[in-house]
């Protein structure tokens, strides 16, 4: 690689066990902060957990000269989203977790350091406003400095409501499935066959032979399959079903095996996760697999009948081409944005289940320290897998469009997002429904096409300050955000829907309301936009004007939005609908949702 900018101000101050040799043009600095360090906690920028350098490699993990996999699982090629970026780290969440000063402090520092992205694959605590929020506070002195921001949307789901990545001025991402599975079966002796998942990498179990299941439900540590609760019971040469939660799935089946068990099956039972949290795999120590709430249900009531008593256990290994994908993942959080009610949350999904990244050697796969296993590569699931994704693709517009700002890149990546494709016209969130915009954002990152947006909504540090008054905020808090003194004029101010925010968060009280937008041209040549409305049922969007031209790069035009609801239609104003606004030039299609609340 080139050397490193002169403009970066970074050091590499790993602490124990990183001397400064370790830095290179590729990972230009390392510092730590450790006031959540606790006794025996090394005091090193060194990653002991995994989740670090799973990230990382993520963003910018080079590409691989040969094929690499989790010990025979995902085989092939790796590479990060932008594997020319350069890396700086900034640890600060250690064995009991992570202080929020820490986390302000880290990321003033990288702003300080002139980085171009901040990466967060750690989620904000729930909050009720900005001020008390350390990743808001943090990311808005970045977007200040031209920094963009990244947060992971959370694990919360699927409830509504859970997400707490929710400030305008960053992008929060959801996860998302792709197409590569691990399929793992139980085959009962009744010739039955339940589908689940699994990374169990051992020796499989032998063919032609089925062992005898057992479920305990007379005990609650049982069930759970708690260490220690099997002692006292004969699981000898059997299959342990285990229900889920309390501790997790990999250690239930290390559980098991210490007490003499064969297998292990993990049986989900909470039914608002829904089919597909199966496809969050677990790197068993034993042969054992999850399986989900239908194949849970049946098996459970066979065994119920007596109409099963024996199993087995096998592993399918990988398989491509798993339809429908992307899935919304079951376990990403969803809105609505609890604190600003107009914004949507998250922005976009991107891929997050079963992402095969770079793993330190001295860390087990499961983390356990049963778990023997060493391995340079993991798979991992959450929202900490997808934010990465979209940290290197801001990565990598930043560098095709320097002149482009935070929310330019950010406005790229939502109105080219989508939310269909060929199979469905919706994506599925439970395999079953259909999806959401709190469940989608604006839909699943599309790389190719936020390089040539067309057009984008364009938000100033003032534009958001402006919203922070209409949201209320005084004048104590706004300077605890926006880290100057702001007085908000009541005359002036802006209605709290109207930030030019790449999507309508609109009222139910539409009626004599009109929401407005800008878009700005990104397009070197000139262009001319016509609006297509997709109303939602019952009501009645118009656009004006319905063209807009640009003579030249940069050039802004506004619109407005009027939304009206169609008298007799049963539908009332306060029930929740979706649709959108596309402008487009016969080329090119800048989405944005439209959203009834």
């Amino acid at each position: 690689m080139d050397k490193v900018p002169d403009r970066f101000k970074g050091v590499c101050d790993g602490g124990v066990d990183f001397p400064s040799s370790l830095c290179n043009k590729k990972l230009v600095g390392v510092r730590y902060f450790n006031s959540a360090a606790r006794k025996g906690d090394p005091l090193s920028a060194r990653d002991d957990f995994g989740h670090g350098t799973h990230t990382a490699s993520t963003i910018a993990g080079r590409t691989s000269s040969k094929n690499v996999s989790f010990i025979g699982y995902a085989e092939g090629q790796a590479t990060g989203i932008a594997p020319m970026a350069r890396l700086s780290i900034y640890k600060t969440c250690w064995t009991f977790g992570c202080t929020g000063s820490d986390v302000l402090a880290a990321m003033d520092k990288a702003v300080e350091d002139d980085v171009d992205v901040i990466s967060l694959s750690l989620g904000p605590v729930a909050s009720r406003d900005y001020t008390t929020d350390p990743i808001a506070i943090g990311a808005f002195g970045a977007f200040q400095k031209g920094v963009f921001v990244s947060v992971a949307a959370g694990n919360s789901g699927p409830l509504p409501g859970q997400i707490s990545a929710s400030a305008p001025w960053y992008i929060s991402v959801g996860a998302s499935t792709i197409d590569r599975t691990f399929p793992a079966d139980v085959i009962l002796d009744n010739g039955d066959v339940l589908s689940g998942s699994s990374l169990y990498t051992g020796d499989p179990l032998p063919k032609n032979k089925t062992y005898p299941l057992v479920h305990f439900t007379s005990d609650y540590s049982m069930e759970q399959c708690m260490p220690g609760s099997l002692d006292s019971v004969d699981v000898k040469g059997k299959i342990v079903i285990c229900s889920p939660g309390l501790i997790n799935k990999v250690e239930k089946g290390v559980v098991v095996g210490k007490a003499g068990g064969v297998g292990v099956i993990v049986a989900l039972n909470d039914p608002t996760l829904g089919e597909n949290d199966t496809q969050k795999s677990d790197p068993y120590t034993i042969p054992g697999l999850t399986i989900p709430i239908g194949a849970t249900t049946k098996l459970l009531d066979d065994i119920s009948k007596k109409k099963v008593k024996e199993g087995t256990i096998v592993c399918r290994g990988t398989q491509i081409g798993e339809k429908p994908a992307p899935v919304v993942a079951s376990f990403s959080s969803r809105g609505p944005n609890n604190v600003s009610k107009y914004v949507l949350k998250p922005d976009v999904i991107a891929p997050g289940v079963d992402i095969l990244a770079a793993w330190p050697e001295g860390v087990p796969p499961s983390r356990l320290e049963e778990d023997q296993r060493v391995t340079q590569y993991n798979i991992a699931s959450g929202t900490s897998m997808s934010c990465p994704h979209v940290s290197g693709l801001a990565a990598l517009l930043k560098s095709a469009h320097p002149d482009w700002n935070p929310a330019m890149i950010k406005s790229a990546l939502m109105t080219t997002a989508y939310i269909g494709y060929h199979e469905m016209s919706k994506m599925a969130q439970n395999q079953d429904q259909a999806s959401s915009y709190w469940a989608t954002g604006a839909g699943h990152v599309n790389p190719e096409k936020a390089n040539d947006p067309g057009l984008v909504y364009d938000i100033s540090e003032d534009d958001f300050i402006q919203n922070l008054c209409a949201s209320g905020y005084n004048a104590t808090e706004m300077k605890i955000i926006v880290k100057k003194s702001i007085i908000c004029d009541e005359k002036s101010m802006v209605k709290e829907w109207d930030l030019n925010y790449p999507a309508l968060v609109v009222p139910s009280d539409v009626e004599g309301k009109v929401f407005n937008r800008t878009l700005t041209s990104v397009n070197a040549t000139a262009s001319t936009y016509t609006a297509k409305v997709s109303s939602p049922a019952g009501f009645n969007v118009t656009v004006n004007p319905p063209e807009l031209s640009f003579k030249k790069i940069w050039d802004k035009q506004s619109f407005s939005v009027t939304i009206s609801a169609v008298k007799d239609q049963g539908i009332t104003l306060n029930e929740q609908t979706s649709s959108s606004v596309t402008w487009t030039d016969g080329k090119r299609s800048v989405t944005i949702p439209l959203i009834m609340v």
